[in-house]
């Protein structure tokens, strides 16, 4: 029997991954017309600091095409993240009793919308600065042409580091939630995570102060976010009674929806 459940676990989470594939493949097929038009947009922060008639370059033979298509499957990952999303949500859902439910979707809903609000952040905002700031330092003995694979190396490391960052707000809420650590202790320690926040930003960006102290900022900041959103979020949680152990009647009923949909499974 246990076996059995094994295997028709595993043959649900084929057919999840082979339905998010299948999203992010048919995505990427509509936008692939489009993907010079991409990286044109994904450039434009930098293009436009260059001095004028300054282009980007390519030393790869191939470079001018895989570049762009890199890019066009990152915006189809982007776009078919709900999805994907959702199909997480849909696996792992049974097995959850209802109070973890109800705490688990705003969460994966939460965190996707601050990934991508970091993103968004570093691409409108960081992305002008850093640039503007680095070259109108620049020799004007040189001639700036950057490669265009390194930059998008740059990009996405940059956008993997703040929207990362925009996630200690829920890194935060889960930790008090669980009982991990409580809102006295994060506030105790608060002096050693801004030293803390300061070293990981002069690892993860490039080596100029200016796009460090635009990671550390942002960091300090949603760490007193994450504090107040915990303060209220538990405040909320204690009110519905979420913190009360759970009755046998309850304890009961989340079993039989679990045993419910195992049958399904299986």
């Amino acid at each position: 029997m246990t076996e059995d459940t094994f295997i028709s676990h595993l043959m649900e989470l084929r057919d999840r991954l082979l339905r998010s594939l299948v999203a992010i493949g048919i995505i990427f097929a509509l936008l692939f017309p489009w993907a010079a038009d991409l990286y044109d947009l994904l450039a434009y922060p930098m293009m436009r600091t260059l001095p004028q008639g300054a282009k980007m370059i390519a030393t790869g033979v191939v470079t001018p095409f895989l570049i762009p298509v890199k890019v066009a499957a990152m915006a189809a990952f982007i776009v078919a993240l709900p999805y994907v999303l959702y199909q997480a949500w849909a696996f792992v859902a049974p097995g959850l009793y209802a109070h973890e439910r109800r705490l688990v979707l705003p969460l994966v809903i939460a965190s996707t919308v601050l990934f991508v609000l970091g993103i968004a952040f570093c691409y409108f905002f960081v992305f002008g600065v850093v640039f503007n700031f680095v070259y109108s330092i620049a020799p004007k003995s040189i001639s700036v042409a950057p490669d265009i694979e390194n930059y998008l190396n740059f990009a996405l490391t940059m956008f993997l580091a703040f929207g990362v960052t925009f996630e200690v707000p829920i890194v935060v809420i889960v930790l008090v939630r669980m009982g991990a650590v409580s809102i006295e202790q994060l506030k105790s320690i608060r002096p050693y995570f801004v030293v803390g926040a300061f070293v990981v930003a002069a690892i993860v960006t490039p080596p100029d102060v200016l796009s460090q102290i635009m990671l550390a900022v942002p960091l300090c900041l949603l760490y007193e976010v994450g504090l107040i959103a915990a303060r209220f979020v538990g405040r909320r949680a204690q009110e519905a009674g979420d913190y009360r152990p759970l009755t046998e009647g309850e304890m009961e009923a989340d079993l039989d929806n679990i045993e419910a949909e195992e049958k399904k499974r299986g």
